[in-house]
């Protein structure tokens, strides 16, 4: 299936329709967006901690790395640093089951100081690496590049480099190296055959962090020029640049969760102090999306969607370092794991970090829809609160329809029609002939008068849902997701 919201005209096995993609859902009538923040208590524990005293990843951890999943197994490519060692950091390896429970595996590959029991990587050598993006591709003809790391160190200037390796542990450079610019990475995706970067670099502005996203189609040949996806200067009120450090910044581009129609992305929502001193900014992590992998966008502009404040303003690293601010770095981890959507982050700066930690939501509850109350709203006689698709071409196919829903009960409901390009309803799967969900819940099913699946339709369609009931203001939708039935 395809959709018509200004991305590549890729087939999907399914789409997802999340409520802050305005491209994949442009039409709204009387509904709000909202955005859900993980709140993190002050007392929550990393689930990487620091290692053992002497150990590579003793003195601090960051997560400019990367947390795929493998053949059922979560992998986590972290960053960590021993004692008495000056900014020299190495790439480490973590496993779990769950996201939350993690072990650090004795992979026998690298020695330090003197033993090789460790959960170190081998690079090819005891190389610095500041960031590092892993791809896994088990399809690809050359077994040896099944993955691809994308990584910086001093090794080549801070230079863009990359890596290859046939089991994600024992890695071998590109002869090619550095194989592009300076370029600091926090996330990739690839999309419609090409790998695409989110970091900073690119030199659109010098002294000002931004989303910037340089690309490539085999690995190797990467663009010369880097793509400017998202600014925050202009946020109110305009910051007074007084150095490189003050204002309103998008710190090391973003971490990417690809859903197929649709890129969310977790960025830094760099803070600075009009002193430009780095230990008074503040950090959380905001939500953008794109649906190019190219030019992203705050649904809600300086929104923080996982609050710095909440987990590291009483760290005692962070105090017994003098840095009183509240400040979170991001990686390259999502991961939907049963009920729950889960992402993993550090405190910054990693002097001040004990370890990565987790923040959860239940399954794909990044944000919702709900009418706007009466009383702010007001609706017209035949038209109540509801929104409407882009376009979906479902190929010939039959589709699925359920829906991530709360607040349904006998006095909310919600309606789902399925129209043609033309926004005329399909015969068969109009308003009325709508049926469920019949509460809320995760995946709820939707039916028209006993059919279960779309099907026999010709053309583009589109999907309408609208909010009913004595009180529609109480249901949150969460998303749509049409799947091949």
């Amino acid at each position: 299936m395809r959709i018509n919201n200004g991305g590549p005209a890729a087939s999907l096995s399914s789409i997802v329709l999340f409520p802050f993609d305005d491209h994949s859902i442009p039409f709204q009538y009387g509904v709000k967006l909202h955005l859900q923040e993980k709140q993190v208590s002050h007392g929550s524990k990393p689930v990487v901690p620091l290692g053992e005293p002497d150990a590579h990843d003793s003195l601090w951890i960051a997560f400019y790395g990367t947390v795929l999943e493998i053949d059922g197994e979560l992998w986590m490519w972290y960053l960590g640093q021993g004692p008495d060692e000056h900014w020299h950091q190495r790439v480490c390896l973590a496993k779990s089951k769950d996201g939350r429970t993690w072990e650090k595996p004795d992979l026998g590959l690298v020695e330090y100081h003197g033993s090789k029991h460790n959960n170190l990587v081998d690079m090819g050598g005891d190389i610095h690496v500041q960031a590092c993006v892993v791809f896994h591709e088990p399809d690809d003809p050359d077994p040896d590049k099944r993955f691809k790391m994308a990584f910086e160190t001093r090794k080549h200037g801070s230079r863009l480099s990359v890596a290859y390796s046939a089991d994600g542990l024992t890695w071998h450079e590109s002869p090619n190296n550095p194989v592009g610019g300076w370029f600091e990475m926090g996330g990739g995706t690839k999309l419609d055959g090409c790998y695409y970067l989110a970091g900073q670099g690119g030199k659109h502005a010098m002294g000002v962090r931004q989303l910037s996203t340089t690309a490539s189609y085999d690995f190797e040949h990467w663009a010369e020029a880097a793509c400017s996806g998202l600014r925050r200067g202009d946020l109110s009120p305009k910051p007074v640049v007084a150095g490189k450090n003050t204002g309103e910044q998008v710190h090391l581009g973003a971490a990417l969760w690809n859903r197929g129609n649709v890129i969310i992305g977790f960025f830094g929502k760099w803070n600075g102090h009009p002193s430009n001193d780095r230990r008074m900014l503040t950090m959380d992590l905001g939500l953008a999306v794109s649906n190019d992998a190219l030019h992203y966008k705050e649904p809600i502009p300086d929104f923080p969607i996982v609050s710095a404040a909440e987990d590291s303003w009483r760290l005692k690293r962070r105090e017994s370092l003098n840095l009183n601010f509240p400040a979170l770095i991001q990686g390259q981890g999502f991961e939907n794991v049963g009920d729950e959507t889960l992402f993993w982050y550090t405190p910054w700066p990693e002097e001040a970090s004990d370890g990565i930690r987790v923040a959860s939501w239940p399954r794909d509850r990044l944000g919702y829809f709900s009418p706007y109350d009466t009383g702010i709203w007001s609706y017209s006689k035949d038209t109540g609160p509801h929104f409407v698709s882009a376009p979906i071409d479902l190929e010939g196919s039959a589709a699925r329809l359920t829906v991530n829903v709360d607040g349904i009960n006998e006095h909310s409901a919600i309606t789902v029609e399925i129209q043609d390009r033309e926004f005329r309803p399909v015969p068969g799967y109009e308003r009325d002939a709508s049926q469920g969900p019949d509460g809320p819940g995760l995946a709820q099913p939707i039916t028209w008068h006993g059919h279960d699946v779309i099907d026999g339709v010709t053309g583009p369609i589109r999907v309408r849902v609208d909010f009913a009931g004595v009180r529609p203001e109480d249901v949150r939708l969460y998303a749509i997701y049409l799947d091949p039935a």
